[in-house]
């Protein structure tokens, strides 16, 4: 007697290597015109050497980039380690892109800007009365600098060129997005040192 019971369906387990996610460009080219106008900008206001364009930039690109370190570094982040694998990889593709641009531009603007700036005004100076908190801000936004081009950076485009692959691996992702948040947390708070001898320097 054939038996009345129906047979269990096949349990299938998810392919983890199969993500969905919408189609990006890992530097985004209509962006590429704005670096451009602002590192011509940059050229500029190194190449006339006036007060007023150097603190522009040195001001707006640190500006930018204190705020971005610390929107990633103490919201986005620790939102980002909180989500889901597809719900981060949805996120990725529509910020880290921007990101590839926004952050060496930021950092270059920054550093190039306020060199220039330091040599004018005579702040590099072993006579000048605050020479060691300069000396400290070099090496805070030098260690900042290594942080951002040679971790986050690096991270954040290889979690991009792991996207574009037709099966990308959650885990390879899993692991730079990892190494993306906690360097964004680390710059987060070597930006309030920043913040910190900046003050300092502005009060006299």
């Amino acid at each position: 007697m054939a038996s009345s019971v129906a047979p269990a369906p096949a349990v299938h387990s998810p392919d983890t290597t199969a993500l969905e996610r919408p189609d990006f460009q890992i530097v985004p080219r209509k962006g590429l015109v704005l670096v451009a106008v602002i590192l011509a900008l940059l050229i500029a206001a190194i190449a006339v050497n006036k007060l007023w364009p150097l603190t522009f930039l040195h001001v707006a690109g640190g500006a930018a980039w204190t705020i971005i370190d610390l929107f990633l570094g103490f919201v986005l982040g620790p939102i980002m380690g909180r989500m889901s694998i597809p719900a981060r990889v949805e996120f990725t593709t529509r910020l880290m892109p921007k990101m590839v641009l926004i952050m060496p531009t930021a950092v270059a603007v920054t550093l190039a800007a306020g060199w220039q700036l330091a040599t004018k005004t005579g702040t590099v100076l072993t006579s000048y009365h605050l020479h060691g908190w300069i000396v400290a801000s070099f090496i805070v936004v030098g260690v900042m600098s290594v942080i951002a081009l040679g971790l986050l950076e690096p991270a954040n485009i290889a979690v991009l060129v792991e996207l574009k692959k037709r099966r990308p691996n959650p885990a390879v992702i899993e692991q730079l997005m990892k190494r993306f948040i906690y360097a964004a947390g680390v710059l987060g708070l070597m930006q309030v040192a920043t913040l910190v001898i900046m003050t300092r320097l502005s009060s006299g």
